[in-house]
This record gives C-alpha cells, sequence and structure tokens, in this order.
C-alpha cells in the first residue's frame, strides 16, 4: 500500500515535502507486525528540538527517509488497521512516537494490556520511551481535548517534571530565583508550575511579544524581556534553566550574575542560536540536563510505577492550566502540515495555540 511521508533535508530545514512511500499489503505483513494509519499528531516547537537534535541523539534513525532528508518524530494517535500478532487487534488505538506520516509498521514486541513496543531493529539505542506505545482504546484520558493535551504536552510536562525533580533533590543548587528562557513554551511554563508550587521566585524570559501570555499564566513571579535581563538585581543566588539554546542570552546572565549563578542547565533549544564554541563563562558551568538518566536513577530509586504515579499526580494539577491558556487549532492535509511546520520553525506560532495535525485529507 501507498503512503504519505512529511520529509524535512537535514541541512536546510526550510526545505521540506511530502513523498510516496510503500508499505506491505494487509495480508503480507511480517509476523508480529502491526500496520498503523496514523490519524492525529501533535506538532511544536519541540519537535523542532528533535531536527537540531537529530544526529546527536539519534531522533533521525527512528523513521528512515531519503539520503539527506529526515522524518521528524512526533507524538500522537494512531489505529490499527491491520495486524499480524495475535494480542492486537484491528481497531486497537495507540498513542506514542510516530513519523510525520499517513501509515506506519510496527514490529510489536513485549505486548501488554496497557501497551507494547517496536522491536525494528533501526529503532533501538534510543531511550526506551521513544520506542513504546500505551493502548488508550477506550480511555477517557486520551480521547478528544484530553487526547490532545496528552499529545501536545504531556512529553514536555515530564520533561518539566524530571528537570524540577533534578533541581529539587540537588536544593537548586542553593539557588533561590530561577529564570527560565523561551517562558511561553509549553515546558518552560510547565517547570514554573512546579517550580512556584514549591516556592521557589521564578522569572520568566520571553520576547515582547510574548509578555502578556506569559504574565497571564499565573505561575512566573516576574516576567522580563530578553533586553532587560540585566535590570534583574545580581545579589541573590539564581539557576538559568535554559530552553531558548541562546548563546548571547546565557553569556549575558552568566556575566551579569557572576560567581552567584549557582547552576545553569540547558533543556532546549528554541532559539537555535548556539555558538559552536561559546568560551568559559563566569558560575557555574553550563550542563545539558539529561532526562534519561534522571528517569533511570528514579526507576531504581522508587518503586516499580513510582515515576507514573507521581506524574499522574502533577499532571491531574496541572491540567487546569492548559484548559486555560491553550487553544488547540486542528489542520488536515499535506499543504496544511507544510504551512504549521514552517510556521513553528520560523517562530510564527502564537504561544497559546496548540495544533494537532493530520497528513490524511
Amino acid at each position: 500500500m501507498t503512503a504519505t511521508d512529511f520529509i524535512v533535508a537535514r541541512n536546510d530545514f526550510e526545505t521540506c515535502k511530502t513523498i510516496a512511500t510503500t508499505h506491505p499489503a494487509a495480508d503480507a505483513l511480517p509476523h508480529d507486525a502491526l500496520l498503523v494509519k496514523v490519524d492525529r499528531f501533535a506538532f511544536t516547537a519541540n519537535n523542532i528540538t528533535y531536527a537540531v537534535l537529530g544526529d546527536e541523539v539519534k531522533y533521525w534513525q527512528l523513521f528512515p527517509a531519503p539520503d539527506g532528508f529526515g522524518n521528524i518524530p512526533v507524538w500522537g494517535f494512531g489505529e490499527v488497521i491491520a495486524s499480524k500478532h495475535p494480542n492486537v487487534p484491528t481497531g486497537e488505538r495507540l498513542f506514542g512516537y510516530f513519523p510525520m506520516a499517513t501509515h506506519l509498521v510496527i514490529e510489536a514486541t513485549d505486548v501488554s494490556k496497557r501497551g507494547l513496543r517496536d522491536g525494528a531493529a533501526h529503532r533501538q539505542g534510543v531511550a526506551p520511551v521513544y520506542n513504546a506505545y500505551a493502548r488508550v482504546s477506550g480511555n477517557p484520558a486520551y480521547a478528544g481535548r484530553q487526547g490532545d493535551y496528552q499529545a501536545l504536552v504531556r512529553p514536555l510536562f515530564m520533561l518539566s517534571l524530571l528537570a524540577d525533580d533534578f533541581l529539587a533533590e540537588n536544593d537548586d543548587f542553593g539557588a533561590r530565583t530561577v529564570l527560565l528562557s523561551s517562558a511561553s513554551s509549553k515546558t518552560a511554563f510547565g517547570l514554573a508550575h512546579l517550580l512556584h508550587a514549591r516556592g521557589r521566585k521564578v522569572v520568566g524570559l520571553t520576547s515582547a511579544n510574548n509578555t502578556g501570555f506569559v504574565t497571564s499564566l499565573g505561575c512566573y513571579d516576574e516576567v522580563v524581556t530578553y533586553d532587560r535581563v540585566t535590570s534583574l538585581p545580581s545579589d541573590t543566588p539564581a539557576a538559568f534553566i535554559d530552553m531558548a539554546g541562546n548563546s548571547a542570552l546565557r553569556a549575558t546572565l552568566h556575566r551579569h550574575f557572576g560567581e552567584r549563578m549557582k547552576c545553569s542547565m540547558r533543556v532546549g533549544l528554541t532559539h537555535r542560536a548556539t555558538d559552536a564554541d561559546e568560551g568559559e563563562l563566569p558560575g557555574a558551568k553550563p550542563r545539558w540536563f539529561s532526562a534519561p538518566d534522571q528517569i533511570r536513577k528514579r526507576a531504581k530509586e522508587w518503586r516499580p510505577g513510582g515515576i507514573e504515579q507521581r506524574f499522574g499526580a502533577a499532571w491531574s494539577g496541572f491540567t487546569p492550566l492548559l484548559e486555560k491558556c491553550l487553544t488547540v487549532v486542528e489542520s488536515r492535509g499535506p499543504e496544511a502540515v507544510r504551512q504549521v511546520y514552517l510556521d513553528t520553525l520560523k517562530g510564527r506560532i502564537p504561544p497559546e495555540q496548540g495544533h494537532m495535525l493530520s497528513l490524511l485529507g
């Protein structure tokens, strides 16, 4: 059968196109394989980060594309339309990591009542979460608008939760003020919500255009535009959680706070403005936060299901904020997907919008 994939040039993200791909027909699927129709997926600035880190974190290998191109992974929903696995019926609904495509063949393994994993050889060697699919048929938490929130924000809020957990176990490295760049991003305001809940002063750094939205969230104690960051008091120990990946901003903050910059943690790349060689900076040495490392650590320390239990409690406290601040916009078809992709790439998506897409017409 013929499917449609949306791919981008790995050396020039503005070059993008749809291509036809071929999958086995239902009766020709390999043993234990599933043919899944990808009918709904989220696209956010975080997906652009996946592209930026495509080689480094092996995102490009998950869903192969022609030479020089890549298929950006997305979180979304699919329906099993053909199955060669005895324990996965057709009609089953799955939530997980999909290509920007109309269809995907999954080599189902580790099948349980709650989920399964894609055992395809080219998908190994990455964090296990990227190969896991939840079986969500009939689950109201993954239906309707709640399902959209899961696709748009759940993976980002897990990152927020792990980052907050890492900071908390280290007593925020002695900082009493936490600065978040790209404060309008979903990962940032998820982390701000958690930090605020445990009594930390949280300062959101953002562009002038997004100041109103960031202020309206209610989880930042102060909102400061990028051109005014040196107006912040520099006599208080601070932690900088960098969602933007902007070398100039990072250098300005480090020089402003000096040795009072107690933690400098890189989480995102929304600005895509990182210099290859940033040189030495005063204060704490900038470092990348590793969510997989924190998951592995907590999985050993907490009883089975501990991470999921803590996430569930935090998520239930966070969703009311999403209902207040996030408008879900739905688009279908290749041209609509292309437009949302380019608008996201160029920073033209308003922060209050969350886009759910489908390549199916």
